[in-house]
């Protein structure tokens, strides 16, 4: 199970925004590929998808740009997962279960699943943002 590379960039820029939350200002596409190196493209679309899954909100205007939708508290990475992804229960493509040995492979892939499910509802983005910033805090103690 790896990390997709829509579901690492769209939680990079997640994080971008959440960490403005406070302030209130958006971020532009532009400020936000250029903090994390996400092609612009591509963070367009992403945003686009966030957006109409009500994790993130635009603003017009010259000061225009993209806000977190609620608070970084409240956005699970299972909120962000489910947007980009989706998290079905079932396998995508799976066969019938024509055999025992198949059966007990879907039953355990489904706890496999679920304890992913788990993992990924219990962490926020305010977590990631604040893991981010105790990183940082021990890489500038280790350089003075």
């Amino acid at each position: 199970m790896d990390l997709s590379c829509k579901i690492e960039y769209a939680l990079l820029a997640l994080l971008e925004l959440s960490s403005c939350y406070a302030s209130g200002d958006p971020l532009q596409i532009r400020q936000i590929c250029a903090r994390q190196s996400i092609p612009d493209r591509y963070l367009e679309q992403l945003l686009a998808t966030l957006r109409r899954s009500g994790l993130v909100k635009s603003q017009r205007g010259a000061r225009g740009g993209y806000l977190l939708a609620r608070e970084p508290w409240l956005i699970t990475l299972y909120d962000v997962v489910s947007c980009i992804e989706g998290f079905d229960t079932q396998s995508e493509g799976a066969r019938p279960l024509d055999t025992l040995e198949a059966s007990v492979i879907q039953d355990v892939w489904g706890e496999v699943r679920r304890g992913a499910e788990q993992v990924l509802q219990k962490h926020t983005l305010k977590d990631l943002l604040d893991q981010r910033n105790t990183k940082q805090q021990v890489d500038i103690m280790y350089y003075i």
